[in-house]
């Protein structure tokens, strides 16, 4: 896994293909549109803002903040927040696709709860409630709809099951990057459903969205996941030191990139399907 995107709720958290990975929280948007269930409480309906040149070298997306010593009048000319975001379903191959989430994913969360390692790293719920699970949902709404992310469910295509969750995050894009972060529950593990979402995201987000560079977290002990990453073309750049919140400890990350601008890796293209 590769962890995620930092706990959108006030006060601490309790906090593997491989577990999740780190600093993109596949906590993992507005779930509106013909995936939502009749009946379901949908997200709110963002405005579509998935094509390429997203919020880097254009007008629009999460912006820098303004110089506060400005005499000049803050709520004229204070550069709007982060825009809303929808959330698109893509393929992942021919066995696997992404969607938004959905409030029928409940299951999902049931499984991730009981994993001894999501609930640590992700705003998965420890002790599983309908009532804390539908709260999870909806803060996958609240993400996309506040452009903080793209969350998306990782669903099996021959019965249409959601087995994990990945992550598009937009923290750190004003300076020409963004996190990935997913996680996968046990009967979603050895089936490549990993690496078909992690290849998917990756060539979106770079070639689609035009972002400059992506980078993944990853605990040291991981090494499906370090392999996963590295076979879609990230590298290994440094080890981050007490880097994560994992539980009631600190833990290590490995930091792994991949930019916009890199060649080929292993003989193929780098993020090619």
């Amino acid at each position: 896994m590769a962890a995620p995107e930092p706990d959108p709720r006030p006060g601490p958290t309790s906090g593997p293909s491989s577990g999740p990975t780190s600093d993109s929280e596949p906590d993992t948007g507005p779930g509106t549109g013909p995936d939502t269930p009749p009946g379901t409480a949908p997200g709110p309906a963002p405005a579509a803002r998935s094509g390429p040149g997203l919020g880097f070298g254009s007008g629009s997306g999460p912006r820098p903040g303004t110089d506060a010593d400005s005499d000049t009048d803050a709520d004229s000319d204070a550069p709007p927040g982060p825009e809303p975001l929808t959330v698109p379903s893509m393929s992942a191959g021919p066995d696997f696709g992404l969607r938004p989430w959905e409030m029928s994913d409940l299951p999902l969360v049931r499984e991730a709860a009981q994993d001894p390692y999501i609930p640590l790293i992700t705003t998965i719920p420890a002790r599983y409630s309908d009532k804390a699970a539908e709260a999870f949902v909806r803060r996958q709404w609240d993400r996309a709809a506040t452009g903080h992310g793209y969350p998306f469910a990782i669903v099996r295509s021959r019965d249409r099951r959601p087995v994990g969750a990945i992550g598009l995050w937009l923290r750190d894009l004003p300076q020409g990057r963004a996190s990935i972060g997913y996680w996968m529950v046990a009967s979603g593990r050895g089936q490549g459903v990993t690496r078909a979402a992690l290849r998917t995201v990756t060539h979106w987000a770079l070639h689609d969205l035009r972002v400059p560079r992506l980078q993944l977290f990853i605990e040291p002990w991981n090494t499906a996941s370090a392999h996963i990453a590295e076979d879609v073309g990230y590298r290994r750049e440094g080890l981050l030191r007490g880097w994560q919140q994992v539980g009631d400890e600190r833990r290590d990350m490995a930091v792994y990139g991949l930019l916009n601008s890199d060649g080929p890796a292993d003989g193929r293209a780098v993020a090619e399907d």
